[in-house]
């Protein structure tokens, strides 16, 4: 069983500068916070929340916390007001649950999953809503420093923005017309790689792109990890079956053009590297000095992270 109370916050115009797209209108977010425990680094995460994105609406859900943790949601949610969500669970259903439970109570153009040991900054936001606005981009990563920093991949020197196929449930912005074409992520998965992975493959079919940028740099806390490590690797080794059951083994290739080859005339086989990368393959790529030149004055090398 769960419970729904709704609050608000004071709201203000979101300014949404340099959007490739034509669409003026500030777009709605609703940020979606799985609070499990930890109340004063929660505490602390929810208030640059309201510092840094006063426009967004808050969707907090309380995972079947402690006590102490729920008094303070409480006390933090009483004064925000109506346009702010909060839900209650019983008891802990678990980290992709109760996401799905946040993004099933959205109906904003974009939702924003934040994790507790995650510290947000000035322009956040705005960063990610600006990837978010470029067609067909569907889901968007930003990257992470501190001591819980997760493993997703920097776009390079020079470049801000990249494709990928690496996420973290750290933070991560969902479009929400693509949620509503999708659906929720797979329960039955790990809350971790496999289940991220799955639902990267199932935006693509759908036509939507998964992006990191290098604006924002969120601040990532360790997370403290309860529960049986050996339960843990259990699981991650069922949803790997799972997912290579449902879309297959990935691989990395290396491919070698030879001295010869004009990089100019290789349009048709980036469009195939890409299309692959998308589907969770890599490639290392041995380019002779001319063919790296050309490569990158095409912007070859900014295409996506595998």
């Amino acid at each position: 069983m769960y419970s729904i109370s709704f609050f608000s916050v004071p709201q203000c115009l979101c300014v949404y500068m340099n959007t490739p797209t034509t669409d003026m209108t500030t777009p709605s977010v609703d940020i979606i916070i799985p609070v499990w425990n930890s109340p004063f680094e929660t505490r602390a995460c929810l208030a640059a929340i309201l510092e840094h994105s006063p426009e967004a609406r808050l969707i907090i859900i309380d995972n079947g916390s402690s006590r102490e943790t729920e008094l303070m949601l409480e006390e933090f949610s009483e004064p925000l007001g109506e346009q702010a969500l909060f839900i209650t669970s019983e008891r802990n259903i678990g980290l992709v649950p109760a996401i799905n439970r946040g993004l099933a109570s959205s109906d904003a153009d974009f939702a924003v999953i934040v994790r507790p040991q995650v510290m947000v900054g000035h322009g956040w936001l705005e960063a990610l809503l600006e990837t978010a606005g470029m067609p067909q981009v569907g889901i968007v990563s930003p990257v992470f420093r501190g001591s819980g920093a997760v493993e997703v991949p920097r776009p390079g020197s020079g470049c801000s923005l990249l494709e990928t196929f690496s996420l973290s449930f750290a933070a991560l912005l969902i479009r929400g017309e693509m949620h509503k074409q999708l659906g929720g992520f797979d329960e039955g998965l790990d809350g971790a790689e496999w289940c991220l992975r799955d639902y990267i493959r199932r935006a693509e079919i759908g036509g939507y792109h998964t992006c990191v940028t290098a604006l924002p740099e969120l601040v990532c806390s360790q997370e403290i990890i309860f529960g049986s490590q050996d339960r843990r690797r259990e699981q991650a080794r069922l949803s790997r079956e799972i997912y290579l059951s449902r879309w297959g083994v990935t691989r990395h290739y290396c491919l070698y053009f030879g001295p010869e080859t004009d990089a100019s005339d290789l349009s048709g086989t980036v469009e195939a590297i890409v299309a692959a990368t998308r589907r969770g393959h890599r490639f290392t790529l041995l380019l002779h000095r001319r063919q790296f030149k050309e490569f990158r004055r095409r912007g070859w090398n900014r295409l996506h992270t595998a």
